[in-house]
């Protein structure tokens, strides 16, 4: 799969929701009921990041979830990509991108979201032939006017910001013309997977779905 066949499911997937969830599991046996929740609240596309021992066996969980597209983030190493799509990821995401790792992604035809922080990344990587990359971290590197600030001189470009951002924050990322979606682990705070509150999760769900762009 080249990166412009990857760019072109991203998209794809970015285009379904405005809010692609981005979840750390520390309990795969609840994975499913999470996802479950998250797509029924309208948010089908989740990344679950590969942080914890239990990420790839919640990939596994969420993957047989109806209606779900189940993604892994933090891809690090060739090995995270391998291990992702044998475990039912359909897409990846990762903070940065490296030659190597790109070059896993297309060996094992798994759809990239590479991130990149600076116009020189974003360029990289366009090069390269990805139109679609992950804007990371973004409150920190600037927020919505340090995105809107590259639209101007790389508008092929279009980005799923992430890093930092809330309820609060989403809209200002969402109506930008160089923003497909952004990701958010608003959606699923810890203490409401903890206690288990599937239908709080799906109201917060539907909430981010609601979100203009």
């Amino acid at each position: 799969m080249t990166p412009a066949e990857q760019s072109r499911h991203a998209a794809e997937i970015c285009a379904l929701a405005p809010v692609v969830p981005v979840l750390v599991l520390d309990n795969a046996a609840i994975a499913a009921d999470l996802a479950r929740a998250l797509v029924a609240g309208g948010l089908p596309a989740l990344e679950v990041t590969l942080r914890t021992p239990a990420a790839l066996d919640a990939i596994r969980a969420m993957s047989e979830v109806s209606g779900g597209i189940v993604g892994a983030g933090t891809l690090l190493t060739p090995a995270d990509v391998k291990a992702a799509k044998e475990a039912g990821a359909r897409f990846g995401v990762s903070p940065g991108a490296t030659e190597r790792l790109i070059d896993a992604c297309a060996e094992h035809d798994l759809p990239l979201l590479p991130g990149a922080a600076t116009a020189s990344e974003v360029m990289t990587l366009l090069e390269r032939g990805y139109v679609v990359q992950k804007f990371f971290p973004a409150e920190a590197i600037g927020g919505a006017k340090a995105l809107a600030s590259l639209a101007s001189p790389l508008p092929q470009v279009r980005f799923c910001p992430t890093g930092g951002i809330g309820l609060r924050t989403a809209p200002d990322y969402l109506r930008l013309s160089n923003v497909l979606c952004v990701g958010g682990s608003w959606v699923a705070p810890k203490d409401l997977v903890r206690a288990r509150d599937w239908v709080a999760i799906e109201a917060l769900a539907r909430e981010a779905a609601a979100l203009e762009r």
